[in-house]
């Protein structure tokens, strides 16, 4: 199995890295940290720390405002900021994992902390949570899950904040042709084909093709389908039945009520479509809210909490808790280290997290009023809460989870909405590769 080839390598570098010296960073950021070999030390608590953002262009304004206050409170201490685009962060790790130029802080999603963490590149956080000003500050569901994701253990991750798969609607659309809201996966449908005139270049729905296209199908399958859980045993549920039913629906959209283009759109090029068009619906999450207030105000749309089966009920797998890595080989662990309690306090915790419309990890951030008035943030953090809503757990815990689900799946995808692969291969190669990789894990877990 590939799968099984390529933990093999990894796990062969692993075990090599632990007797490299540390390699003078690369050009794309002399920081002084070296190889997930390198366990590094605390420094004097001062000097100049490097911090990567893992969603760098999208959220690095807000990151320059915290790191300016930052430096106001700890003078002694500069942060040079390295902003990296989301779909290029996983690699950026890898390459610095084995050669070097690792940062102090990074952002580390849910999604791949296991793959990082796995690698020894991350320094356990429990003791320095429990001694800081965090303690009993963080939302105890969002520690659970980036404890999970890095194995179950330890928490190699601060986290910061908890994103929800949003269904976002043109209020102004949806009234000029008499639709009711899409809450259903039946009003869903009826919108996406109602709102839908090619020769006029309206489309009811966009569907996402390019990269970052394999949670939305999930999303779509598990939410039409019903199951409510990932695995039966050692056995990943992906290919049931129902949810190849499910996402057969779902891909007919393309092209009949979707742009042709949609097969290799990402999250910027599809929000951007969205929002500078006349397209009905849009999947994404609360991290684009901002960026429909500038493109349409706040009176010609609206985000809600994925549709529901049509008694209510209902199911969405897991959106990854963001988060913040201490890096084992840092330099200047302490320093570094003031810089994610800063970040994760109340303040700039709330700051981050108004500005992304995310959902804050800081318990008393929550509670600020923006919450209250950026109704898609409130309305998905009382979904997330409700008792109707089903979450489909996702197996971040997996090394290869990230791979599984991007690279090695992504294209596959493209292939079902270009009608070159059926929805139930795709499914098949899907769970052949999750069934492996679970199995794998527990071997050697």
């Amino acid at each position: 199995m590939k799968i099984n080839i390529r933990r093999s390598r990894r796990a062969a570098a692993a075990v090599a890295l632990g007797s490299v010296l540390a390699l003078t960073a690369t050009a794309c950021g002399d920081d002084g940290s070296g190889t997930a070999g390198d366990k590094g030390n605390e420094g004097s608590g001062k000097g100049e720390i490097t911090f990567w953002d893992n969603n760098g262009g999208v959220r690095t304004d807000v990151w320059k405002e915290i790191i300016k206050d930052f430096e106001k409170k700890y003078p002694d201490i500069k942060v040079n900021y390295v902003g990296v685009p989301a779909t290029s962060i996983q690699s950026k790790y890898d390459t610095s994992i084995s050669g070097g130029g690792l940062p102090d802080v990074g952002g580390v999603g849910a999604a791949m902390l296991a793959e990082v963490a796995a690698q020894k590149a991350l320094e356990p956080l429990d003791s320095r949570i429990e001694k800081s000003t965090l303690n009993g500050k963080l939302n105890q569901g969002m520690l659970d899950s980036v404890r999970n994701a890095g194995g179950g253990d330890k928490l190699y991750s601060v986290p910061t904040s908890a994103n929800n798969g949003t269904l976002w609607y043109r209020t102004d659309l949806f009234k000029s042709a008499g639709l009711a809201e899409p809450s259903s996966w039946t009003n869903f449908y009826k919108a996406a084909d109602k709102l839908t005139d090619k020769g006029d270049n309206k489309f009811g729905y966009t569907i996402r093709g390019g990269e970052g296209s394999i949670a939305q199908a999930l999303d779509a399958s598990y939410g039409q389908s019903g199951i409510t859980e990932f695995w039966n045993g050692d056995k990943t549920t992906v290919n049931d039945p129902k949810n190849v039913a499910a996402l057969e629906k779902y891909v007919k959209l393309y092209k009949k009520d979707t742009p042709s283009a949609d097969v290799n759109n990402d999250f910027t090029k599809m929000v951007a479509q969205w929002d500078s068009g006349t397209i009905g619906m849009l999947s994404h999450n609360l991290g684009s809210y901002q960026d429909h207030v500038k493109a349409l105000g706040t009176g010609k749309f609206r985000g809600i909490p994925n549709p529901t089966l049509d008694d209510g009920t209902r199911v969405q797998v897991s959106n990854p808790v963001d988060g913040l890595g201490l890096f084992k080989a840092s330099k200047h662990k302490a320093a570094a280290w003031k810089f994610i309690e800063f970040a994760a306090s109340h303040e700039s915790n709330s700051k981050w997290n108004e500005s992304a419309g995310a959902i804050p990890s800081n318990i008393e951030a929550a509670k600020d009023s923006w919450i209250q008035q950026a109704e898609p943030t409130k309305l998905a953090a009382e979904a997330l809460n409700g008792g109707k809503t089903k979450i489909v757990q996702l197996p971040y815990y997996l090394p290869d989870w990230n791979n599984i689900s991007k690279s090695d799946n992504e294209p596959n995808f493209q292939k079902v909405l270009l009608g070159k692969m059926s929805a139930k291969d795709f499914l098949n190669t899907l769970a052949e590769q999750l069934n492996a990789a679970q199995a794998d894990w527990k071997k050697n877990g």
